[in-house]
């Protein structure tokens, strides 16, 4: 029996397997190799790996945890989890049957990518969601900004402090007279219709054509699409989940354990706040710390 299986192997849960290893604790990670951000040239914000690509990072923590006789890395799904704390059972696409006295979520998310010509194309390079991760490398350049609700308005005024050439494009979206009026006083073009394409012209630009029938270029386009789950498995579990305007998360303690006990969660999947790698690594290590410290007699 493992004292811990972490499903999900991206950046929270190889950091939590990371301080369990260091530990000398039992643990296998489950992955299925498609981490969220694998769509991006390049990650941002995590000291010692800025602007190195996502994969690459990846590829060398597992790299690293090679060096832990306790860790397992296994390119598995977790089809079903049976069981409580102390006596998990989780089974694997292959069929294979593992116990654990704990478990980390970390599944993530993955984006549901609205159905227009040309979004999918740009997801990650020309149409990215986080000032944080991309806002440097374009700083100063001509913004769009895809509205998809009242948090939008924060975003706009967020963008300032990279942009003073912003487009909000409200997308078939009513955005109240009040906002309408502190976009205008903020100097934020608004283009009222629907998007119904994305065209480029090399690099991160896109063209954004409308309903109406005209184009509006800007050099990046910024766009929350709502997010789902990656996979079920909480569902089937009955755990207590936060709502957001862009999807839903686990609810987690201060412990990162969620509403089932021996059960923790890290990463985007439980994220209330702003999903990144540096929180992701930050919860990961956390959970799996959490998870050591509640197994000690």
């Amino acid at each position: 029996m493992d004292d811990v299986i972490i499903i999900g192997g991206s950046f929270a849960g190889l950091a939590g397997a990371l301080q369990l290893g260091r530990a000398r604790r039992k643990v296998t990670v489950l992955d299925t190799g498609l981490p969220r951000n694998r769509f991006a040239g390049h990650s941002h914000g995590l000291l010692g790996h800025d602007h190195k690509p996502p994969l690459d990072i990846l590829a060398e923590a597992r790299q690293q945890l090679a060096r832990y006789p306790t860790v397992r890395l296994l390119n598995a799904q977790a089809d079903s989890i049976s069981g409580a704390i102390d006596d998990f059972s989780v089974l694997t696409g292959d069929g294979e049957s593992l116990a654990a006295r704990r478990l980390i979520l970390s599944y993530g998310v993955v984006d549901q990518i609205p159905d227009v010509p040309g979004f999918a194309e740009g997801w990650g390079t020309s149409i990215v969601p986080c000032p944080y991760c991309d806002g440097f490398e374009v700083a100063g350049q001509h913004w769009g900004l895809a509205w998809s609700g009242p948090h939008s308005h924060n975003q706009a005024r967020l963008f300032h402090d990279w942009t003073d050439r912003l487009t909000v494009f409200a997308d078939g979206h009513e955005i109240p007279p009040d906002i309408r009026a502190d976009l205008a006083r903020r100097k934020v073009a608004i283009v009222d219709g629907r998007i119904i394409e994305i065209g480029y012209r090399g690099g991160h630009s896109s063209i954004v054509r409308l309903d109406a029938g005209h184009d509006v270029a800007v050099d990046i386009l910024f766009a929350v699409p709502r997010n789902d789950p990656s996979a079920r498995l909480h569902e089937s579990l009955g755990l207590a989940t936060v709502d957001r305007p862009d999807g839903i998360v686990l609810k987690v303690d201060e412990r990162r354990e969620t509403s089932a006990p021996g059960i923790y969660a890290a990463g985007d999947l439980a994220n209330p706040l702003m999903p990144s790698v540096t929180t992701a690594s930050w919860q990961g290590a956390m959970a799996g710390i959490f998870a050591q410290q509640s197994m000690l007699v």
